[in-house]
């Protein structure tokens, strides 16, 4: 199996080091529009399998040219990148699979391509990080084994292991990121019926063994697909979890709208996005750098088995492996989308067209894999 990633940032760094010790995997590209960071990735790695490429994404030669040499393409770059890259897989005959995006909808503009993908013999899966991604994978799992599901409640975050004011928060993405999902509206559905609800609202305390009260809240993205997967669902909901009081503190700099991308004050003459100010001024304080992080999921698929009531929870406590300096959200992410693409190379998911991960990864298969790789989701079953 040939895999080329593209992006040479973390997450792109991480997928291409575990593709590297797949023993089917036989050659790894890791291409970035800047090839010092490409070539620092492969030199980093240390596999003779990865080689460093420069690609420029918005060039549609430069990106036809190298994805064509492999049979599944990683998408690492920002999400803006999404319907482009999965279009040029289409053009050019091979599997692609991405990070998400479902802010501005890009994930849905990547589904609208399902016929032409099939009439190209391919298969594209988006949304594989955590949240999409993982937790998409585990409903879908935990749905297989009902025969009629009513509720999907989803619960993730990416913390510090020890938290330091003033937010007690380190980003483990991208914080222009992050500021969408605080912003926008979450997409839910209650008592049957699809919503909007405001992101950071209905706070509520949830405990993991090692770790003292956390809270969780609504924050927009989350349920990604799920919602067209299982419409006859009567509950969905997706909350972020983080560190008592943090929701409280971020929802002040929304509502100052400080978060805003289309909110322009005058200083001096000049109009200045308080955004991009704020993301200046928060990255020296909210960088992990050498910082352990730890990634928390729960997800809880209730409905009917036969005539009980049961329920599925899957959870997994996630920590940084500091032997090898990799972050406990780049292990949950780039395990993840590394998996389901090799999955696809070797005809593991052979249907041809574009699926949502719920629909299409093999669940069981799926966490045997990501045991393999030291992160282990537990299943634990009530009636």
């Amino acid at each position: 199996m040939k895999i080329g990633v593209l992006g040479a940032g973390l997450m792109g760094k991480e997928a291409a080091r575990d593709l590297s010790k797949s023993s089917g995997v036989t050659f790894v590209g890791i291409a970035d529009v800047n090839y010092g960071r490409a070539k620092k990735a492969e030199l980093e790695i240390g596999s003779d399998k990865v080689k460093a490429f420069k690609v420029n994404a918005d060039n549609e030669e430069e990106l036809e040219n190298y994805m064509k040499q492999f049979d599944c393409i990683i998408n690492a770059l920002f999400y803006s990148f999404n319907v482009k890259v999965a279009k040029t897989a289409i053009k050019v005959g091979v599997h692609s699979v991405d990070l998400g995006g479902h802010i501005g909808h890009i994930t849905d503009e990547v589904l609208k391509l399902e016929e032409k993908a099939k009439a190209a013999n391919v298969t594209i899966i988006p949304d594989l990080g955590v949240a999409p991604g993982m937790i998409n994978i585990l409903s879908g799992y935990g749905v297989s084994k009902l025969s009629k599901v009513k509720s999907i409640k989803l619960y993730v975050g990416g913390i510090p292991l020890r938290p330091e004011p003033p937010l007690e928060y380190n980003h483990v993405f991208s914080m222009e990121g992050l500021f969408d999902h605080y912003t926008d509206p979450a997409l839910i559905i209650r008592n049957g019926k699809l919503m909007e609800v405001p992101s950071l609202s209905e706070v509520e305390p949830i405990y993991f063994e090692k770790f003292g009260p956390l809270e969780a809240f609504h924050t927009s993205g989350g349920t990604s697909t799920l919602s067209k997967s299982y419409p006859e669902l009567e509950t969905l909901e997706y909350k972020t979890i983080r560190y008592p009081g943090h929701a409280e503190k971020a929802k002040l700099l929304v509502d100052l709208n400080l978060t805003r991308n289309d909110y322009f004050v005058e200083i001096d003459g000049m109009k200045v996005n308080p955004r991009k100010v704020l993301l200046k001024v928060l990255d020296p304080i909210v960088e992990l750098k050498d910082k352990e992080d730890v990634t928390l999921l729960r997800v809880i698929v209730s409905g009917l088995k036969d005539i009980k009531e049961v329920s599925y929870t899957y959870e997994m406590i996630c920590y940084k492996n500091n032997k090898e300096n990799v972050t406990a959200m780049a292990r949950s992410t780039a395990y993840t989308i590394s998996v389901v693409a090799q999955m696809i190379a070797k005809g593991v998911i052979n249907k041809r067209g574009v699926f949502p991960p719920e629909q299409v990864v093999p669940g069981q298969t799926y966490i045997e894999e990501m045991e393999k790789r030291g992160v282990m989701i537990t299943e634990k079953i009530s009636e």
